[in-house]
């Protein structure tokens, strides 16, 4: 699958709610000693094949993507795929995804993605994805409960929500199904 087709395979189709594309989210997450909210979710699609529904959480649902990304509070991005992706797919996904979102270039992340995408495995349906940002801890990322991979960088949560907030997502339906829009 071509890059262009791995991305369009990954474009989100907004749904609000607990349960979206057959996916069920919890309404709350427990992320460093708070409960976050469901902020929104939504289902990746290529054409009518679902990819994955993500679900974003936050400590004050807000539908200002500047104000997520810059906002130094605790945040969770779960991602529960619907069919499986291989390594490639993902690693060239995330590749063009931060390179079309970055505000302040690559330079001063491209250590932190080199190891995340070093850290990414093929997913099969059912699977679950976290990214989980913890003030002072950093960006842990988790797959089916078992951690990857912890990027004690805080800064480098901007650039991992940048990939679905950033001012150049895959879709615009992307942005809105986090966005709760």
């Amino acid at each position: 699958m071509t890059i262009g087709r791995t991305l369009a395979a990954l474009s989100l189709v907004a749904c609000i709610g607990c349960s979206s594309g057959g996916v069920t989210m919890p309404n709350t997450s427990e992320v460093g000693g708070k409960t976050l909210v469901l902020n929104g979710v939504g289902v990746r699609a290529e054409s009518i094949v679902r990819v994955y529904a993500a679900g974003l959480y936050l400590e004050t649902k807000s539908t200002d993507a500047d104000a997520i990304i810059r906002s130094n509070g605790p945040k969770r991005i779960v991602i529960r795929f619907i069919r499986s992706v291989s390594k490639d797919q993902l690693v060239d996904a995330f590749t063009e995804s931060f390179a079309k979102n970055s505000r302040d270039g690559l330079d001063h992340a491209q250590p932190d993605i080199d190891r995340l995408l070093g850290s990414l495995e093929p997913v099969k349906a059912h699977d679950e994805m976290t990214f989980t940002f913890v003030p002072g801890v950093g960006t842990t990322v988790t797959t089916n409960g078992h951690d990857k991979l912890t990027v004690s960088n805080d800064a480098f949560a901007s650039v991992m929500l940048s990939v679905w907030l950033g001012p150049n997502p895959p879709t615009a339906e992307v942005k809105k199904g986090m966005l709760g829009q």
